[in-house]
Formats: C-alpha cells, structure tokens, sequence
C-alpha cells in the first residue's frame, strides 16, 4: 500500500513514519537533509521505524547526508538517477547485497547508459563527458521544437545536458549540469564537487556553489552557506578549511551565509537563481 501524505512536511514525517508503519520512502536530497535536522534531535524515534530503504532521486545526493542517512535509519541507500525524457529512471544502486556507492547514481536500471564526448564518440569509464541514453522508454523528441530535437539527440542517443563518468566496476557518477559548469579563466569546476568538501565541515548543514560573472576571469565561484543550528563559523575560518581540501582555483571566493536556499517546486535547488539573487548577476 502506499501513504500518500498532503505535501512534504519534515516536522511531521518522522511521526507519520512511525504511525503508518512506512517501510521505504523517496524524496531528493533537500527533502532528506531537512528530515536529518528532525531525525538528529528525535534519534529514538528515527531509529525504531522499520525502514527497509531509504530512496533518493532528482538531483545528486551529497555523500555527507548519504552518510546520515545510513546511520541514523540503519538501512541502505538507495540513489537513483532520471529524467522525464527516459520515463524516468535511467540508473539506480542495487539493493544489498550489492554495493551501494556514495556519491554516485548507481548502474543502468533501464536504458542503455553511455558517456559521450561532443564528437558523439562513447567514451571509456573514467572519462567524463555528457552522460547519454537512448532505448525504448526514452522520448523519441519534443513536439514541435525542431532546435531542441536537433540539440538533443545524436545517431539515436539523447544528450541529458549532464556531466559524469562510470568507475571502474560500472557506477555512474553524475559531476554537474553542463550549463552550470563554472569556467574560471579557462578551468572548469563542477559546483558539485566544491558542494560535496563543504559539506563535510562539521558546522556546514547545506552548501551550494555557483558561477558569477567575473571581468577578469570569465566567471568566479560564490557559495551560499546555511549552518547547522547554533553554530557560528566565519568566512576567513572556512576559506582556510577549504584550502586544505581544494585546489587553489576551486576555492569559492564569495561566501553568503544564509537561513534558506532558493528552491523549486519539487524540492530541487535552484543553483541558476543564486548569483541574481545576491546580487552578483549584470
């Protein structure tokens, strides 16, 4: 059976949980950080739900709140990996007693899954390029936008505008949107790489990096931090934990320190608004 709730709410979930005897749920990773902040001060309550798995889909999933989450539930992870245009799941990890990876989206689950780079050749695993698909549950186009179509699709795979490679035993490892790629004077960074060693800060609750125009550069990295509850840390302090943890040039150079990040309607982060929003976008 399933129990359809009346919209996401993190204060009630883990009560909900409890009372309809829920044994999975899935959500994306802005859902299940904000269920971590409940769960971390109820951890009696979280620990004694008979959860089989958790699921996580729609955006990559920080190894950090993967983390958590195996912890606090006792159960595996499972982060799965779609899009509307492949009727949505392309990739998922295995349940046990396969592997489940953090960091990545699992194996293909589906469609057939290749790396390509931008002269459609498919390239071998440990090669990062834009993630393609095609099969039978994969659109065959979008009605009436012939510039799309021909964007999208090539010699029968589609281009999902996402950036990844597969490991060395067949993971998929999702390293960004391609449009949100930062170029920084010729070198790219991918938003969630800087996203993923900035988590791991102990007083860091969420942190998502993005690109800003910059005169001299091309473009710049700015981050907007929200801190765990009661913790004060300052942007001289983190900038020197960052060092430690990342190249020179990946480095954010604005940091905002903020109680909410822009959102969409499902949950997703909204990485594209951010440099509008604080001001840095001409």
């Amino acid at each position: 059976s399933v129990c359809a709730s009346n919209g996401f709410n993190a204060l009630k979930f883990l009560e909900l949980a409890k009372s309809e005897k829920i044994t999975w749920y899935s959500g994306v990773p802005t859902m299940h950080q904000t269920i971590m902040l409940r769960a971390e001060k109820n951890l009696e309550l979280a620990k004694n739900l008979k959860l089989r798995l958790v699921r996580s889909s729609s955006a990559s999933l920080p190894p950090a709140v993967f983390e958590k989450l195996n912890k606090v539930f006792n159960c595996p992870v499972i982060e799965a990996y779609g899009m509307t245009e492949a009727t949505h799941q392309m990739t998922s990890n295995p349940l046990p007693p396969k592997k489940q990876k953090a960091g990545f989206v699992g194996i293909p689950a589906g469609p057939e899954v290749a790396i390509m780079n931008d002269n459609n050749q498919i390239m071998k695993n440990s090669e990062i390029g834009e993630i393609c698909i095609k099969g039978n549950n994969v659109t065959s186009g979008y009605e009436n936008n012939p510039e799309a179509n021909e964007s999208s699709f090539s010699n029968g795979w589609f281009r999902t505008g996402d950036q990844g490679f597969f490991d060395k035993d067949g993971y998929l490892k999702i390293s960004g949107r391609l449009k949100e790629i930062i170029n920084k004077g010729g070198e790219k960074i991918s938003p969630l790489e800087v996203d993923n060693v900035l988590m791991d800060h102990p007083s860091i609750e969420q942190a998502v990096c993005f690109g800003y125009e910059d005169k001299m550069l091309g473009e710049d990295i700015a981050t907007a931090i929200i801190l765990k509850e009661g913790i004060n840390l300052n942007e001289a302090d983190l900038k020197i934990y960052a060092k430690e943890k990342l190249a020179k040039f990946k480095i954010p150079k604005k940091i905002f320190f903020v109680t909410e990040i822009p959102k969409g309607a499902t949950g997703k982060l909204q990485r594209n608004v951010l440099a509008k929003k604080f001001g840095l976008s001409n």
